[in-house]
């Protein structure tokens, strides 16, 4: 090459513009500008790209999509330019299940298939055939595609996903509102931002992407941010009850944060203009806030167990009277039980629903009539509120949302104190909701004193005996034909083959008719009596428990040849006095104005007393404890 050609290279060179390779930066001209992918020779680039080198072709199409790039449009444009047709129609379906590959799919231990989603670096967990899955879905497929699916698309997508999910994905559990984990519990705040409570020994704090996964049921609201360093005052002045209620109260909030294997029903009972209902949103705002406010009861028990699958705290407003299957339910809720119906377009599958959640009860009168339901619940009796002292309910509500993040950080305070002390908590005896009164009083110091709950608690039962025994119409009928055989002068048995004890004894038949004469000396109007004495005996052993905590206690045995059925009821101050006094006594009698009669056994099986007669039954001759029973009558 001669020099002057040299020059005239060197010279065009250095007159040539530099042209910089359309793809160079593109990722980071994108985030400053959408458009820049879409430019005509950037097309023409990325067009070529992927004829000559896929996988830096999709490597690259992979970093635009995350920093928001619509690849979708993207393909569509270099298609064109490469003389491409994309397939529609029958493969929207495998499309869509494409654009569900970035979710985590699983399953639950009862087969439910949920997924795991990630929205602005937060994870989400849906039930596969959920509408919150759906919508994801639907955007996904209009951020790739500018479109929505059809239905049937949609459908096909979401029934194979839930295949992967039933039959190659891992089990994981779901949880609503609370959940334990390695020693530590959990608190779905419900946010935006799917954030959770972490609860441990002695602390608590807000985590993101918790390791329990969630699950959201429409109608579920937010609780707001705890804030530490409040005391349990900033709750008192909302609460219209007494001190020693209000600590019943707090506690029973502080167990529904937890996951509890049983919580106890809350009643809130008082007058009309109490702020019965006012009071039971208020404490489910501080645990499991809802849309809806507290309604009435469902109207049988499949729905019960809907509204215990869609809620964690459930609250029942103005109840006056609880049917027997109602009050057997509402048992098993606060317990831990479940419910089985018939699915639905099925002839034998069943559809299983399995809770334990706290509930709340409010009404005017007593409206709680079974003791195996009474003696699962707190009762609370709202005070009256004077008129200087209302206050406008916007005012009110003001104040407790401003207060409401406190309330919660000094709940949680209680529940991180309870932790630590729960495991030296080793009380002499516990009441039948045994794990919530063990936490509280491992939790109590952080409110109160030591013992405040214990002496509150137990008065409250106290209460709730007696109460109970006034709203049961055969506790009351029983305690009543007991007071009467104290305070008469009765001729009456010793017999050594009844317990110790005993005040009457006979057939369930006979005890029917005693206590219809005394019915309407306790006042009782009305439904509620039984119409048997099957059904007598079968309310018998229900008021028992009650019964016994007021001295009186009904026994059964079969007794001679025929094996009859004897019902017992034995009288604990007789009891207490034939174990403690002289023989002297014993043979004159327990109580004054009482003497007992000797006769063969095998002349009388029994003599009772009604209407001032003496009744005697033959029996078959047998020898029992010197050949002679004592012999039952009343004057």
């Amino acid at each position: 090459m001669t020099a002057e050609n040299e020059k005239k290279i060197i010279e065009m060179i250095e007159q040539a513009e530099v042209v910089a390779d359309p793809l160079e930066n593109l990722v980071e001209r994108v985030k400053a500008n959408p458009g820049a992918a879409f430019e005509p020779d950037v097309l023409a680039c990325l067009a070529d790209l992927e004829k000559q080198n896929s996988a830096q072709f999709h490597q690259l199409r992979s970093e635009l999509k995350k920093v928001g790039v619509p690849v979708a449009k993207l393909d569509k444009a270099i298609a064109e330019l490469n003389g491409h047709v994309r397939r529609r129609g029958s493969n929207q379906a495998e499309t869509l299940v494409q654009f569900a590959a970035d979710a985590e799919l699983f399953h639950t231990p009862d087969r439910t298939a949920y997924a795991d989603i990630y929205v602005d670096g937060h994870r989400e967990t849906w039930e596969i055939s959920s509408q919150g899955f759906s919508d994801w879905l639907d955007h996904r497929y209009f951020q790739e595609m500018d479109g929505v699916p059809s239905p049937e698309v949609r459908k096909s997508a979401i029934r194979h996903l839930e295949g992967r999910a039933r039959f190659k994905a891992p089990e994981r559990e779901v949880h609503l509102r609370v959940a334990a984990h390695d020693g530590l519990m959990y608190v779905d705040l419900a946010d935006p931002a799917w954030r959770a409570i972490e609860m441990g020994p002695s602390r608590w704090k807000v985590v993101e992407n918790p390791p329990v996964r969630f699950r959201r049921p429409s109608g579920m609201l937010a609780l707001p941010e705890p804030e530490p360093g409040a005391g349990i005052e900033e709750l008192l002045p909302f609460l219209n009850v007494s001190r020693s209620d209000a600590v019943l109260v707090a506690h029973w909030l502080i167990n529904s944060l937890l996951p509890c294997r049983s919580y106890p029903i809350l009643v809130l009972q008082g007058e009309s203009g109490t702020a019965k209902t006012g009071t039971s949103r208020l404490l489910q705002d501080l645990s499991d806030p809802q849309v809806l406010p507290p309604g009435a009861l469902p109207s049988n028990e499949h729905e019960l167990w809907i509204s215990a699958v869609n809620g964690h705290v459930l609250a029942f407003d103005n109840v006056s009277n609880l049917p027997d299957w109602m009050s057997d339910a509402l048992c098993r809720l606060a317990t831990g039980g479940g419910c089985a119906a018939r699915r639905l377009y099925s002839d034998r599958e069943q559809e299983l629903f399995k809770a334990v959640r706290p509930v709340i009860l409010t009404g005017i009168g007593h409206s709680v009539t079974r003791q195996d339901l009474a003696d699962r619940c707190i009762f609370i009796t709202l005070e009256h509120i004077p008129d200087e002292r209302r206050l406008p309910e916007e005012d009110l509500c003001a104040m407790f949302e401003e207060r409401r993040p406190r309330i919660l950080g000094a709940l949680l305070d209680a529940v991180g104190e309870g932790l630590r002390n729960l495991s030296k908590v080793q009380p002499k005896g516990l009441p039948r909701m045994a794990d919530f009164a063990r936490m509280a009083i491992a939790c109590e110091t952080a409110l109160w004193s030591r013992g405040t709950f214990e002496k509150a608690y137990s008065d409250n039962r106290e209460e709730t005996v007696d109460a109970g025994i006034d709203a049961d119409p055969v506790a009351a009928a029983v305690r009543a034909l007991v007071a009467r055989l104290r305070t008469r002068r009765t001729a009456r048995t010793t017999n050594s083959q009844d317990p110790i004890g005993t005040v009457w004894a006979g057939t369930a038949s006979e005890l029917f008719r005693e206590l219809e004469l005394v019915k309407d000396e306790i006042g009782h109007r009305g439904a509620g009596w039984p119409k048997s004495a099957p059904a007598l005996s079968d309310r018998l052993t229900r008021a028992n428990p009650f019964l016994r905590k007021r001295g009186i206690e009904i026994l059964r045995d079969r007794v001679g040849h025929e094996r009859t059925r004897m019902i017992y009821i034995i009288d604990q101050e007789r009891k207490e006095g034939r174990l403690s006094g002289s023989s002297s006594a014993c043979s004159r009698g327990a109580f004054p104005g009482e003497e007992d009669v000797r006769v063969p056994v095998r002349t009388v099986r029994t003599v009772r007393r009604s209407h001032g007669t003496v009744r005697s039954r033959r029996l078959p001759v047998r020898q029992e404890q010197g050949g002679f029973r004592a012999v039952r009558h009343c004057n």
